[in-house]
């Protein structure tokens, strides 16, 4: 998992240094068919079929909304803020996907979960700071992107279990294509030839996304949900590092103030519900 968490902030920050000279369309074009074919490699190579009629039930399709909305948003979130911010805001997800598993599958939420929630999500009010002199739109644009992610999550729950990592992967990382295609189309702005440093970092930006979701899906597959799910907060540890490090950005109150409260209420989510677990 914790693979998995700085791998997917090594591919944020090669995204972000090719957005300096590539249109964010063409950014998610290149990224979905880079991991569309890499995924799609790995699936026949292990003799699975790349369709069968699961790919088109009812979760995959959600899923497949789902994902466009969140990798489009979010991809949209950390070219045009710090990489710093959007990934406190990312780190949100978890929250959100306990309280849709409340709403949606009936799952048993003690109203001790749920004001972490409410606390978890404040902490993102800290950040985002509406109303606030400092207050920028842009922000938002991080927030529906995590919401994408955490019903993404969500619909995978609900996945038939006949579509191996690979699958899920290949269609996942379809959708970002047809992500990039909408910003193009909605942009207008021309297509452009990348030059060696971006097609470098277009090039990185896919071989550690889909290192990442590798090492995520094994995680989530071998190890004890409740055990390995608090790691994902490690991705907030490194997308400030490398925000600081490389785009010359600043951790402030308010991040260290909201990222502390996501954090806390998170990792009290899953120490409770470990604990209701044990009780039942």
């Amino acid at each position: 998992m914790i693979a998995a968490m700085g791998a997917f902030a090594v591919e944020d920050s090669f995204i972000k240094a090719a957005s300096k000279t590539l249109p964010v369309g063409e950014i998610l074009i290149l990224f979905g068919l880079g991991g569309t074919i890499v995924f799609a490699g790995l699936a026949l190579s292990r003799g699975e079929r790349l369709f069968s009629p699961d790919v088109l039930s009812r979760p995959m399709r959600i899923r497949v909304g789902f994902e466009i909305v969140g990798r489009l948003f979010y991809a949209l979130a950390i070219t045009l803020i710090p990489l710093s911010a959007a990934t406190v805001i990312l780190q949100a997800t978890p929250l959100v996907v306990v309280a849709g598993a409340a709403l949606l599958f009936g799952e048993k939420v003690g109203w001790r979960r749920w004001l972490a929630i409410v606390v978890g999500l404040a902490g993102v009010v800290v950040i985002v700071k509406p109303g606030a002199e400092g207050f920028s739109a842009l922000s938002l644009l991080a927030v529906i992107g995590m919401i994408g992610f955490a019903g993404r999550d969500l619909a995978s729950r609900a996945a038939p279990a006949s579509l191996s990592t690979a699958i899920l992967g290949l269609y996942g990382f379809g959708a970002v294509v047809i992500a990039g295609v909408l910003v193009a189309l909605w942009d207008r702005t021309a297509l452009v030839m990348p030059a060696a440093g971006a097609a470098g970092a277009m090039l990185a930006a896919v071989l550690s996304g889909v290192a990442a979701y590798s090492c995520l899906m094994k995680a989530m597959r071998t190890g004890e949900v409740s055990a390995v799910t608090p790691f994902r907060y490690t991705r907030l540890l490194f997308g400030v590092a490398f925000g600081l490090a490389f785009f010359g950005e600043r951790f402030t109150l308010s991040m260290l103030i909201g990222s502390s409260l996501i954090v806390l209420s998170g990792v009290f989510i899953l120490w409770r519900g470990r604990q209701v677990r044990g009780e039942a």
